[in-house]
């Protein structure tokens, strides 16, 4: 089958084709029969000149132009990397947590929010026993386990080393206790890869707090509540008072 040929793309308009019909103009007049007019020719030349510098310099403002397009283009990626990389933990991609402090205030100023503090237990042990690189591996595989079960609905933050803060508008305090109960055993459920043999579990506290409160005091009471979960053995779930 034999496809009809593609049309060819249109000229880009010249900017100077009137100047340029009046130059072919005074050409033809200065060549015509019995037309024989030295002061037209050189001002025809004079402007010839003029024609071919003021293309050249329309070339050179297009191409500073596209250049200036560029590199407004690179600026505004660069800001948005700088940006990303302010409000984001660099091993997890997981807000830092002057972000979670941010991202928490603005939910408790609009609705009733759930908090929850976790920490990975004994992870020491993790370093110490296998490298940092495995306990990395561990700190990004918790995050996506978090990211996982949230699905988009919640804040995921890495507040510390092995402190993680989920924040989740709109929940119960029941909805809220549940949550933190699916996380934990999302965590301990987990397959680690070699050389990881130790179990990784992690304690969890869990806050309820009313729209208009601060996150100071939603803080408080999830941490408070992490470290009655810690002394009451680990691996388990929480409730502020």
């Amino acid at each position: 089958m034999i496809s009809a040929p593609t049309a060819a793309a249109d000229p880009a308009p010249d900017l100077f084709g009137a100047e340029q019909r009046a130059l072919d103009a005074a050409r033809r007049a200065c060549h015509s029969p019995g037309g024989h007019l030295p002061a037209l020719g050189e001002l025809a030349a004079h402007y010839e000149r003029l024609l071919r510098e003021s293309r050249r310099l329309v070339q050179r403002s297009d191409r500073a132009e596209r250049h200036l397009t560029q590199l407004n283009a690179r600026l505004q990626e660069m800001a948005s990397q700088l940006e990303y990389r302010a409000s984001h933990d660099p091993l997890t991609g997981a807000l830092n947590r002057g972000a979670v402090i941010e991202q928490a205030r603005r939910c408790l100023a609009q609705h009733d929010i759930v908090l929850i503090v976790l920490d990975i237990d004994f992870f020491k042990q993790v370093n110490d026993t296998y490298g940092h690189p495995a306990g990395d591996t561990v700190i990004q595989t918790v995050v996506r386990c978090l990211k996982g079960l949230a699905d988009g609905q919640a804040v995921i933050g890495r507040v510390g080393g092995e402190e993680f803060s989920v924040v989740w508008p709109g929940l119960t305090p029941v909805q809220g206790l549940a949550l933190g109960e699916r996380l934990r055993q999302a965590i301990e459920a987990t397959a680690w890869p070699a050389p990881i043999e130790l179990a990784v579990t992690a304690s969890v506290g869990v806050s309820w707090n009313a729209r208009g409160g601060t996150f100071e005091q939603a803080y408080s009471r999830a941490d408070q509540a992490l470290y009655r979960a810690k002394r009451q053995g680990r691996n388990c779930v929480r409730m502020a008072d």
